[in-house]
């Protein structure tokens, strides 16, 4: 009896624990199940619509409860399987792992099937044939281009939407982030660049819900003397325009006096020649004062002219013997 009392003391204790195990790890696992399908639930379509008006996809709402940690043992599950894929598949052959199993596969079907057939008559593998072959409903193929569909037309929006600033803090984060991928590239594979974003992708918001006060006190500083440096170049921008505008002003009012001053002297100095007179006008001669000419600016006259003589001569001679010819006709 000491020794069953003993055994049955040692014993209970043994099984309680055991049983206390067994119950959390069903109450965690009930747990992670309420918050896989609690995340499963948000992919709904959200009722925020962009800046165009177009509507949001379903997989705005589920990326954002998933990253968010609204769900976080659905989101750790995530985060560790991806980080998992990633290193097994920079450092696992999964691809010969995949064709290896295929090969013993297809090598253990083909053995049983001739076994049988030698042994039996009758094919081991074929006796395990369904009367139809499993195919893929319609339905099932529509319900996965349509989730493919709204994937694509996730990232297509998202990322028009930060390339026209939609959101500029945003916008500069993804410019911080390529900026950083770039350089880090040089020196990083990309395996380790997703191994970084990834990271990054789960653990920032979790940073951020959990030291949001201090990150917003932070942020509204930044933006406050942001603005305040903005002011202060939009001021100094606005006098210096001022100051230019006045003085392209006072130029181009000097030089316009300075022109029609230069045109009015030459309108004074330059006579109106080009008007004729009018049709009947008498054009009047100023007289000329006679102490401006002397009489021996003009040639002397000649006193004899024994040259003229000569021609007035030869001249009457000529006419002479024409009216002695006329008379006899007169007599007739």
């Amino acid at each position: 009896m000491a020794e069953s009392s003993a055994t049955g003391d040692v014993s209970y204790p043994v099984v309680n624990g055991a049983n206390a195990v067994v119950d959390s790890i069903k109450t965690e696992a009930s747990k992670t199940g309420d918050e896989l399908r609690g995340l499963s639930d948000s992919r709904v379509t959200p009722s925020q619509t962009t800046s165009t008006g177009q509507p949001l996809t379903p997989y705005h709402s589920l990326l954002y409860s998933l990253l968010s940690w609204e769900h976080p043992r659905a989101t750790a599950i995530s985060f560790v399987s991806v980080i998992a894929f990633i290193l097994a598949a920079q450092y696992l052959p999964l691809l010969r792992w995949v064709f290896k199993l295929m090969y013993w596969f297809f090598g253990a079907t083909a053995t049983l099937e001739v076994a049988g057939r030698v042994l039996f008559s009758k094919g081991l593998t074929s006796s395990f044939r369904p009367r139809k072959y499993y195919t893929i409903p319609k339905e099932t193929i529509e319900g996965v281009f349509e989730d493919l569909e709204q994937l694509v037309d996730f990232f297509l929006i998202e990322f028009q939407r930060v390339l026209f600033a939609e959101n500029v803090i945003h916008t500069i984060a993804a410019f911080s982030a390529a900026f950083v991928s770039y350089w880090l590239s040089k020196v990083l594979s990309l395996w380790g660049l997703a191994l970084i974003a990834v990271t990054i992708a789960y653990l920032g918001p979790l940073i951020y819900i959990s030291n949001r006060e201090i990150i917003d006190g932070q942020i509204q500083s930044l933006q406050q003397l942001i603005n305040a440096q903005a002011s202060h170049v939009r001021g100094l921008a606005e006098q210096h325009t001022a100051h230019a505008t006045g003085l392209v002003k006072q130029y181009a009012s000097d030089y316009s006096a300075k022109a029609q001053e230069y045109i009015g002297t030459r309108r004074s100095v330059t006579p109106d020649v080009t008007k004729a007179p009018a049709s009947g006008s008498t054009i009047k001669a100023e007289p000329v004062s006679p102490a401006q000419f002397k009489v021996s600016d003009f040639p002397e006259a000649p006193k004899n002219e024994p040259a003229a003589a000569e021609p007035a001569a030869e001249s009457a001679a000529e006419s002479a013997p024409e009216t002695k010819q006329e008379e006899p006709l007169l007599a007739l």
